[in-house]
C-alpha cells in the first residue's frame, strides 16, 4: 500500500489525496509534524516539507512532481487533457493556485490562523489576515470569469486544475474563510467537485481545537 506523510489542511497534500483516491489507489496517511524537522522525516524530504509519498517502491516529494508521477503511472482515469495547449493550460492553473493563491490567500488566512497556533509561533499577524480576506475575493472572481466560459476551470472535462483549486478552498473552507455566496457558480463547482468519491476522506478531517463549521461536509451546502 501507498503511504503518504501529510498535515490534514496543507492544500499541497489535498491535492495528491484527491489524485489517488480518484484514481483508487489505496493510501496509508501518516500525520506529520515536518516542522519539527525529525531526522527520520529528513531522511525522506531533506527539504522537511509535506506531502512526502512512497509509492512503487519510491520515496517522493513535491506534489506537483507527485501529480505528474501519479498521472503517468496510473493514466487512468485521466486528469489531464490530450492536447498540449489544454495541458498547458492545466498547468497554468495548477502553478497559479499552488503559487499565487497559496501566496497571497492560504498563507496569509489558514496559516495564520490555524498553522501558527499548531507550531507553537504566536498569534496571527492581523495585516496578513486582512490581506487575506481581501485578495481571495480576486480569486474568487477570477474562478467565476473561468467557470463562466467553460464547464470546468481548464475545459469541457474535470482535471488537476480543479483539484488543486479544490484543495485550496477546501482547507480554507474548513476555517470558515470562503464567501460561497459572492460567486454562485464557484459555489455550485465545488458543491459538484466534493460530491466526488475522492473527497470522502477529505471532508472527514478532524483538526484538534479546530472544529470545521457545519456545512463543511455538507454536500449541499
Amino acid at each position: 500500500m501507498a503511504r503518504l506523510f501529510h498535515v490534514p489542511l496543507s492544500p499541497f497534500c489535498r491535492k495528491v489525496r484527491l489524485s489517488l483516491a480518484e484514481k483508487k489507489i489505496e493510501v496509508e496517511l501518516v500525520e506529520e509534524r515536518y516542522w519539527e524537522a525529525e531526522p527520520d522525516f529528513l531522511r525522506r524530504n531533506p527539504a522537511a516539507k509535506v506531502p512526502v509519498l512512497r509509492l512503487d517502491g519510491v520515496m517522493m516529494s513535491e506534489s506537483a512532481a507527485i501529480c505528474e508521477y501519479i498521472e503517468e503511472t496510473r493514466p487512468e482515469p485521466s486528469l489531464m487533457p490530450k492536447g498540449p495547449e489544454e495541458r498547458l493550460e492545466v498547468r497554468r492553473l495548477v502553478g497559479w493556485f499552488d503559487d499565487k493563491f497559496h501566496n497571497e490567500v492560504t498563507s496569509k488566512l489558514l496559516y495564520e490562523r490555524v498553522n501558527k497556533k499548531v507550531m507553537g509561533q504566536g498569534f496571527p499577524d492581523s495585516r496578513n489576515v486582512k490581506d487575506g480576506a481581501k485578495a481571495i475575493k480576486y480569486h474568487l472572481d477570477y474562478m467565476a470569469w473561468l467557470l463562466d466560459h467553460r464547464r470546468w476551470l481548464a475545459g469541457d472535462v474535470m482535471t488537476l486544475a480543479d483539484f488543486a483549486a479544490a484543495a485550496h478552498l477546501s482547507s480554507l473552507d474548513y476555517i470558515s474563510d470562503v464567501d460561497w455566496n459572492r460567486c454562485e457558480v464557484v459555489k455550485d463547482w465545488y458543491a459538484k467537485i466534493k460530491s466526488r468519491p475522492a473527497f470522502r476522506s477529505i471532508l472527514a478531517d478532524q483538526v484538534s481545537g479546530f472544529p470545521p463549521p457545519k456545512h463543511y461536509n455538507d454536500l449541499d451546502f
